[in-house]
């Protein structure tokens, strides 16, 4: 039976402080994770937090979540390109 392995939520620059106190790397999941046979508690830096609630999300249009622009109107007769078409047709 494998054992169940706790993951971490460590940053590329803090990776080498991780090994050096025992992590392994899971190629598969692409995570660090604590060992079965070490104590999780000297990895509380990265550990996430699982009881936290997340962050709302907030309803946009699909074109402003891919670009993360959006375009305000400075004149009333002002028409923004979305992309369809081009303008000059």
């Amino acid at each position: 039976m494998a054992a169940v392995k706790t993951y971490l939520n460590v940053p590329f620059a803090q990776k080498d402080a991780a090994k050096a106190l025992g992590a392994r790397w899971d190629a598969t999941q692409k995570k660090w994770y604590v060992p079965p046979d070490k104590d999780v508690a000297l990895f509380a830096q990265w550990q996430t937090v699982a009881s936290a609630p997340a962050a709302p999300k907030v309803a946009t249009s699909s074109r402003a979540q891919t670009t993360g622009v959006i375009t305000v109107a400075a004149a009333k007769d002002f028409v923004a390109y979305n992309g369809d078409a081009p303008p000059w047709e």
